[in-house]
């Protein structure tokens, strides 16, 4: 974890400076861009089906244990391109921001569905948003906890 946590802190400390641009945190409006670019939530997921990896994220919607998924499989669905974008808005490069996908993204969705499926009239935006302070606030607690977190 000490990887996510020197992100984190970078991401964190990024911030300071200039708050207030755009969506706010650097963090929230890089995961932001990347769900608007694949089409939202339901984009990502079909963007991942497609990459031959619907199972690990259909995982992540289900009602139970979240698969893992590597750095390399993050790249792979995602491409070279979106994962660049990403690493260049949070100031790393594109391993670290494969890394942090890859520890983030399944507990991202997870808490995006709490249902069980993808609803096409949530705002993942605002969902995103709602998440982010718990991510940040513990140093990677809220989000990399176990599934036995509060509701």
């Amino acid at each position: 974890m000490g990887l996510l946590d020197s992100i984190l802190a970078a991401v964190s400390g990024g911030s300071s400076e200039g708050s207030g641009a755009g969506q706010g945190h650097p963090l929230q409006a890089a995961l932001g861009g990347l769900l608007q670019q694949g089409g939202g939530l339901q984009g990502l997921v079909d963007q991942f089906s497609r990459n031959g990896l619907g199972d690990v994220v259909s995982s992540w919607i289900g009602m139970g244990e979240n698969k893992a998924i590597s750095p390399e499989q993050i790249q792979k669905a995602l491409g070279s391109e979106q994962i660049s974008g990403l690493a260049s808005s949070l100031g790393v490069d594109a391993q670290q921001a494969s890394a942090l996908l890859s520890q983030f993204l399944p507990k991202i969705v997870d808490k995006l569905t709490p249902s069980g499926q993808v609803d096409a009239s949530a705002d993942a935006q605002q969902g995103l948003a709602a998440l982010l302070p718990s991510l940040l606030q513990g140093g990677v607690g809220g989000l990399l906890g176990g599934k036995s977190e509060q509701a």
